[in-house]
């Protein structure tokens, strides 16, 4: 039984390459190119008369770009899938057009068995990225990751050291509760910290008086509830 061919709609300001586009789909028999369009306004215009399977679309065009045309497409009709076909690799790019919607990001390099493949495979809901790309959003995912993390670690210090200024804690109070919170007997404080057991327990002592509480459980858990250190 032989399917409907996948319909599928040109976006591009240069004719010479959707020709080019439109003689590779030609060869195939599940592709019909259904339309083209040389700006991004009749882009939008198109896919709303045609209702193509995909869009075939390039970044930059007149009147609206890649960005705004599938913005609007995706408002019109969130279903209708749009692959960016662009010569731009910068993750900027990428991560904008995914944002509003697209379905896949290709660059202009990529062969034709491989532009085949990522058009059938987006029509049957996947996404497909270049491996160019994909290289870089992972380089970046990771940049990102490692600054969320400071940035918490930056705001876990804070917080402690604002819990600290509530409750008058000196520095090396500080140091001592986080010990005892892991489990930390007084000599063995004493010893990380090179300090006399007595003068860790002067140090315990005036933690309570300071946290409001009787008992060194009671110090770590009233800590904890505020911030001051993690169980």
């Amino acid at each position: 039984m032989k399917h409907d061919p996948i319909k599928i709609l040109l976006a591009d300001d240069h004719t010479l390459f959707r020709q080019g586009l439109r003689r590779i789909f030609a060869l195939e028999d599940d592709l019909e190119v259904v339309g083209e369009a040389g700006d991004g306004e009749v882009v939008v215009e198109l896919a709303d008369a045609l209702m193509p399977h995909v869009i075939i679309m390039d970044i930059n065009m007149p009147k609206k770009n890649g960005v705004e045309a599938t913005r609007a497409i995706k408002q019109l009709n969130p279903e209708l899938k749009v692959l960016i076909l662009s010569i731009h690799d910068d993750e900027e790019y990428v991560f904008e057009t995914i944002r509003v919607g697209a379905n896949g990001y290709l660059l202009k390099d990529v062969d034709s068995e491989s532009l085949l493949d990522a058009v059938r495979k987006t029509v049957e809901g996947a996404s497909f990225i270049h491996p160019k790309v994909t290289t870089k959003l992972l380089e970046e995912f990771k940049r990102l990751s490692r600054q969320a993390a400071e940035m918490e670690s930056q705001r876990t210090m804070e917080r402690e050291e604002d819990a600290c200024l509530h409750f008058s804690l000196t520095q090396r109070e500080s140091e001592i509760l986080k010990l005892m919170a892991e489990g930390k007997s007084n000599r063995t404080i004493g010893e990380v910290l090179y300090i006399s057991e007595k003068t860790v327990k002067n140090h315990v002592s005036s933690i309570l008086c300071k946290l409001g509480v009787d008992d060194r459980t009671q110090a770590v858990i009233m800590a904890a509830k505020n911030g001051l250190v993690k169980l």
